[in-house]
């Protein structure tokens, strides 16, 4: 008997719908309350690992199992990790309101009636921290009034379930609502892994890459390796799930995961709870990875339960040998953590990679002048905003009350959602937070991606915070170069927090109460799950109606019509300049910055006045300064490349290792097209911004030679030749003519697939797609 699995309220796609027409008998079960019509098999699932599992005659990883068995193909479909392309059919797509703008604005302009898989889109990057959370979310309410009505409005007409302002963090809501284990989900948010702590394949994309799947078409991914994380022992005291994943990223790198999914395995997988997996598996964008994931175990039958899905827990209980690995699976690299002898993590400041054994804070922070007053403590946001999360801060921000005291520092709470905000409210952690002298946000991003009117230090004054966030890029949380921010749990945030101090070590250092008496503050205490249960809080979900009228004012400064990219005209690429040369890292926040600009994520015009503006020029080591190598002025990267684009003159960029890092952003790829760019030449990519590229017709090329990265000059004209035979796995040439006449030949590598050549001869992928489509009317 085939099992299925309610998964949306769409019809779902061409080989779902297959599917249920070709079947007779049935076990429905409902997966949430918002999905009564479609649904997915496990079954069907099962059937399409067997075949592949038949064919490679091995064991098989999850994560195997889950990328295998949605397959459009498995019967031949190649397979080979790190080299491969795998078609696949994912189950859903999910879109954070400040990407989903560009993404619906591309589906519209595909032409086609409405999105062919289960797709949600969710308000919580538009919502500035100010004064609280009420008020923060009055006030975005009517700043982005054009905004929120667009997406409302798309979302309704074209089959997209919205999620309105003040309902939550994308990823919160994901596993509330739609996680469950063998999920494959693609989101166009880089942190969209968090649904792994449910046993999930969720993979953070650019917007384009979710138009071709809400427009049935396979989804491309490049047979990732895995690497393979044994948990032994157990968490214990003041070690929280947010300690392995930052041991992790300090073993990894922020590179280290890059072609690969992590996975999970080991007897130290059942101390977790789900939303702890959930807070290592977001974090795992740090690392580079594809995506985390941890095999099925009961402590995600349990939050399935909580949430309202016993139906899917119980079903997924039945099929807990397809959602774990096989006996003898290969990883192709094995890391071992033992929780026993973990201990707290600091890690930063700007990379979050640079970690810090709590014991060891103090001492590094000493040696590198590292401000030691903390400023600000934030806890939350789509990392760690659990109801476990907040009852072990809480625990111990009771015991500072108890003794007379309170936060020394500013203390802010970001609730992941509207269902963990009226639970924590419900339950009095609110009010314990609140007489902490906490300040509660709005359910929403917030500081962690830069929406933060910071108003206690002055731009450019050196300061750290501590936050229990994800990213701690420079100028990350509050557009300050000179903030030093520190991630780690929520639990030492508020420890440090009382004591005001990053020194601070609560495992064995004195605090001193009111009263003039001394004392230790004792390990967190928390639950895993609400014991009443969750409280929904306010209803905030719109159903879509496949009904209504998308407008996009021609005069509007935050949304634009998108016009097609240009098509490739057959030749070389011929006397390019070099608009930068980038010195250093340079991520996604510095390509196309956050903050302030996220109001424009809708207006590709006036959003592209952000370029580079952060990033680092090798030629003079400064920000936003760059020379016109045709008039010879200096000026600003976004003016610059305009100039260059109005005089027609092309361009292209010059970056260093891990290019593009960061955020799923695909305006840090679609500026670079809009502005006149080519080619982003670099030592090497992250996976998300590289595919972008492509997407968007542009070339992402990397040295062949890394030190090749040293012979060019700002000033050199560039030729990248050999396109007219363009091909797989053929390396193409770029020749950099010096000022003085001489020239320097220098060979280039890419990853570009058949199907992706023709993305860049058509200008960019959606242009294909209406290429494909026309032809097939």
């Amino acid at each position: 008997m085939n099992s299925l699995l309610r998964l949306s309220q769409l019809a779902g796609p061409a080989h779902i719908r297959a599917l249920h027409s070709s079947s007779s008998v049935w076990s429905k079960v409902a997966l949430s309350k918002f999905e009564p019509n479609a649904y997915l098999p496990y079954e069907r699932l099962s059937q399409n690992v067997k075949i592949v599992k038949d064919r490679l005659k091995r064991p098989l990883t999850l994560s195997e199992k889950i990328l295998y068995g949605h397959l459009d193909q498995p019967k031949t479909q190649d397979i080979e990790r790190g080299i491969s392309y795998l078609r696949l059919r994912p189950d859903r797509v999910a879109m954070q309101d400040a990407t989903a703008q560009m993404a619906m604005l591309q589906f519209i302009s595909s032409g086609l009636p409405k999105t062919a898989v289960p797709s949600t889109i969710h308000c919580d990057h538009l919502i500035e921290a100010q004064k609280g959370g009420a008020q923060d979310l009055a006030r975005a309410k009517d700043l982005n009034k054009e905004v929120f009505n667009f997406l409302a409005t798309a979302g309704s007409k074209y089959g997209v379930g919205f999620w309105k302002p003040g309902s939550g963090i994308i990823h919160q809501i994901i596993l509330e609502n739609y996680a469950f284990p063998g999920l494959l989900l693609i989101g166009t948010d880089s942190h969209t892994p968090n649904g792994g702590g449910l046993g999930g394949l969720c993979i953070g994309v650019g917007g384009a890459d979710a138009v071709d799947v809400m427009a049935d078409i396979p989804w491309e991914l490049k047979c990732p390796k895995v690497i393979g994380i044994k948990l032994t022992g157990k968490l214990n005291g003041w070690t929280s799930a947010k300690d392995i994943i930052l041991k992790v990223a300090d073993i990894l790198t922020v590179k280290g995961g890059t072609g690969a999914i992590v996975e999970y395995y080991g007897p130290g997988v059942d101390s977790l709870s789900a939303t702890g997996m959930g807070t290592i598996c977001n974090m795992g964008a740090e690392i580079g990875a594809t995506t985390s994931v941890f095999p099925y175990n009961e402590s995600m039958y349990k939050y399935l339960e909580a949430t309202g899905r016993k139906d899917i827990a119980d079903e997924a209980r039945k099929y807990k040998d397809l959602l774990t690995a096989d006996d003898g699976a290969h990883y192709d690299q094995i890391i071992e953590i033992n929780l026993d002898t973990l201990t707290p993590h600091v890690n930063g400041p700007f990379t979050p990679d640079l970690a810090s054994p709590i014991d060891k804070l103090g001492e590094n922070a000493k040696k590198n002048g590292w401000p030691l007053d903390v400023k600000v403590s934030l806890i939350g946001s789509c990392t760690n905003s659990s109801y476990e999360d907040m009852t072990r801060a809480a625990s111990i921000a009771k015991q500072a009350l108890d003794k007379g005291l309170k936060a020394k520092t500013i203390f802010t709470i970001t609730p992941g959602s509207e269902q963990v905000r009226a639970t924590i409210e419900r339950d009095g952690l609110s009010k314990i937070f609140a007489d902490f002298g906490g300040m509660v946000l709005a359910n929403a991003c917030g500081p962690c991606i830069g929406q933060w009117d910071r108003q206690d230090v002055k731009k450019g004054e050196k300061n750290t915070i501590v936050t229990s966030y994800n990213r701690n890029f420079t100028g990350r949380n509050d557009a300050n170069p000179a903030t030093h921010g520190f991630v780690t749990s929520p639990d030492i945030t508020t420890a440090m927090a009382i004591s005001g101090r990053l020194d601070f070590n609560p495992l064995t250092d004195e605090l001193t109460a009111a009263d003039g008496s001394k004392f230790k503050l004792q390990p967190p205490t928390g639950l895993d799950l609400p014991p009443k249960g969750y409280d929904p809080g306010e209803d905030t979900f719109q159903a879509p109606t496949g009904k209504g009228q998308v407008d996009v004012a021609p005069t509007s400064d935050r949304l634009q019509l998108l016009a097609p990219f240009d098509r490739w005209d057959g030749k070389d690429l011929t006397d390019l300049k070099i608009l930068i040369k980038v010195k250093g890292k340079c991520t996604t926040d510095h390509i196309s910055a956050a903050g302030p600009w996220l109001k424009y994520r809708g207006h590709l015009d006036n959003i592209s006045n952000n370029l580079f503006l952060t990033a680092v020029n090798a030629e003079n080591g400064e920000m936003n300064k760059v020379k016109n190598q045709v008039t010879g002025e200096y000026g600003p990267v976004p003016a610059t490349a305009r100039k260059y684009k109005a005089d027609g003159v092309k361009w292209v960029a010059i970056g260093d290792e891990n290019y593009g890092e960061g955020s799923s952003r695909e305006h840090a790829a679609l500026e670079p097209r809009h502005l006149g760019g080519r080619a982003i030449i670099v030592k090497s990519f992250a996976r998300i911004h590289e595919t972008n590229l492509k997407k968007q017709g542009m070339l992402p090329l990397t040295f062949a030679n890394p030190a090749d990265y040293d012979k060019i000059d700002p000033s050199d004209d560039v030729s990248i030749v050999g396109l007219a035979s363009f091909a797989p796995g053929k390396p193409l040439t770029a020749i950099f003519k010096k000022q003085n006449g001489s020239k320097v030949e220098v060979t280039l590598n890419h990853t570009f697939n058949e199907q992706q050549i023709e993305w860049f001869k058509a200008g960019s992928a959606l242009n294909r797609m209406k290429e494909v489509f026309a032809k097939s009317k």
